[in-house]
């Protein structure tokens, strides 16, 4: 059994969450609400939100944690590839934050699986109006790849003090979500932003040089890390995707 939360409940220790033997590994919590100040608590404990439409929502952490070091980023040579040919295009844009809510928007729509299958998605309404609203408060972000003036690629998520917690990413053009995470990854690594939280172990992150830590060392990194100062300058726009290591 898992507490059920009150709006005023505060969250129960993250290493009470539900283990493989109870068969919803990382799940904590659930009921509460989806405000700024709920989400921004559970963030800095390392605690994510993770529901669909029609449940209650439900607070998980995961143990272990996937993370991405941002100075372990790889470059497939399918990305290489990718990048090499729209580098220094003047018709492709990176941007950050200059259209988050259709970022989210675009990484809510359905998607189709190896079959063709339409798979939903767990990013609601609720979900927008709650990270839109971070969004306002200078919370969430969203990394940008622009072509010709469309939204090809994106990729959202909080950062709180010099930690990044990455929630979602979408292409519509070949590799445009992974140009989205390398145009992030080249900006936090500059503003000295050494970890990336992906929540959930996939190959996919793998192959990106994501990699499983423990919750408790997870929780001990985070909480140093939110408590240093906030990025102020997102507002960074640049044409042509560019990078150090793709000659």
């Amino acid at each position: 059994m898992i507490p059920w939360l009150e709006f005023d409940t505060p969250f129960p220790p993250v290493g009470s969450a539900l283990t493989e033997r109870d068969g919803a590994p990382g799940l904590l919590a659930a009921g509460a609400d989806l405000t700024p100040g709920r989400l921004l608590d559970a963030y800095r404990k390392g605690i994510f939100p993770w529901f669909s439409e029609g449940q209650p929502i439900l607070w998980w952490s995961t143990d272990p944690r996937m993370v991405l070091y941002t100075n372990r980023f790889k470059i497939s040579k399918s990305l290489q590839k990718t990048i090499r040919k729209y580098k220094k295009d003047p018709e492709v844009e990176l941007k950050f934050d200059s259209a988050f809510e259709m970022v989210m928007d675009a990484c809510a729509a359905p998607r189709f699986d190896a079959q063709g299958n339409t798979c939903g998605t767990w990013i609601s309404e609720h979900m927008i109006h709650a990270y839109t609203e971070l969004h306002r408060m200078g919370f969430a972000h969203s990394s940008e790849i622009w072509l010709r003036g469309e939204l090809v690629g994106g990729a959202y998520g909080l950062c709180i003090g010099r930690m990044f917690y990455g929630e979602s990413m979408f292409s519509r053009i070949t590799d445009g979500s992974k140009m989205a995470l390398a145009h992030l990854v080249e900006f936090l690594k500059a503003h000295h932003v050494q970890m990336i939280d992906c929540q959930q172990e996939t190959r996919h992150l793998a192959s990106m040089g994501a990699e499983p830590i423990s919750r408790e060392n997870f929780v001990e990194w985070i909480s140093n890390a939110v408590n240093m100062p906030a990025i102020t300058d997102w507002k960074e726009t640049r044409t042509g995707v560019q990078d150090d290591t793709i000659e």
